[in-house]
């Protein structure tokens, strides 16, 4: 799924390319795909789209008098449709403009998760909406509001990054990457770091997040997972390149945490199993 780097990186891209066109049309192209009744997609017609940003792992189209909100989820693409099929391998939705042009959202497999959410400009977006239950989003966190949030949340460490709820935009491979570069381990208990180890955190979160967001910056689209740069992300095996220790994991039915023991756990190599007794 789409992390904060790569979302940021492409509503960059659409809102310097899409930005000043007016919508001629907003066509669903799947009866699912549209999660909400009001107000009706089509009070958006004939407006101006006014910018696109984000908020945690969500794109958001700003036109005059609503936001189009939408969800990528793990395979979900926003792209431009030069070919207007009509019905498009994938397709979800499309936005078509008064110069002729067309963003098509799509969804690769077989889960179709990814949503479209119509909501008013004035709306209380944290009150309401798909993100009315997000923590803050992740790069705007300083050391107070992070301390606050360990102490506020006693979990593990990994999990608590993942968590949307809790911080909005990083996912499985930031978080590995993240505790990997506090040198933390991913089940360390987040009531019980230091002060040092909040700092090396935080100092972590900033560089993960920096260095993701410049990459996808230098990319033309959103790219496959195995193409973007990781520390220990998907690395099982291979030498860690802080300090050439071989890469371990622990896999779970739905992802796995990959970490170093040298860097992260004393050399202690954990269980590859759900029911081991993690490092605390």
């Amino acid at each position: 799924m789409p992390e904060i780097g790569e979302i940021t990186a492409h509503a960059e891209r659409i809102d310097a390319e899409w930005s000043g066109k007016t919508l001629e049309r907003f066509r669903p192209i799947t009866f699912y795909v549209l999660k909400t009744f009001s107000p009706d997609p089509s009070t958006a017609h004939g407006e101006t789209l006014r910018r696109v940003t984000t908020r945690g792992k969500y794109l958001q189209l700003w036109f005059d008098s609503v936001v189009f909100i939408i969800h990528l989820m793990q395979g979900g693409r926003l792209r431009p449709d030069e070919k207007q099929t009509a019905k498009p391998r994938g397709g979800q939705a499309r936005w078509i403009f008064a110069d002729g042009t067309a963003l098509l959202l799509t969804e690769a497999g077989t889960d179709k998760r990814a949503g479209v959410w119509v909501m008013p400009v004035d709306a209380d977006f944290d009150a309401e909406g798909p993100l009315d239950q997000l923590g803050p989003d992740v790069d705007g966190l300083d050391l107070d509001a992070l301390r606050e949030i360990l102490d506020q949340h006693s979990m593990r460490l990994h999990g608590l990054l993942r968590r949307q709820t809790i911080i909005a935009g990083i996912g499985r491979r930031l978080a590995n990457d993240v505790c990997h570069e506090a040198m933390i381990s991913p089940f360390a208990s987040t009531s019980k770091l230091s002060e040092d180890q909040v700092r090396n955190l935080l100092h972590a979160i900033e560089s993960c997040v920096s260095s993701s967001l410049e990459f996808e910056r230098a990319q033309s689209e959103i790219v496959a997972s195995a193409k973007r740069p990781s520390a220990v992300h998907n690395r099982t095996g291979q030498a860690c390149p802080r300090c050439s220790d071989t890469i371990r994991e622990v896999a779970y039915n739905k992802y796995t945490v990959h970490y170093c023991p040298t860097c992260q756990t004393n050399g202690k190599v954990l269980a590859d199993n759900t029911t081991s007794k993690f490092l605390k």
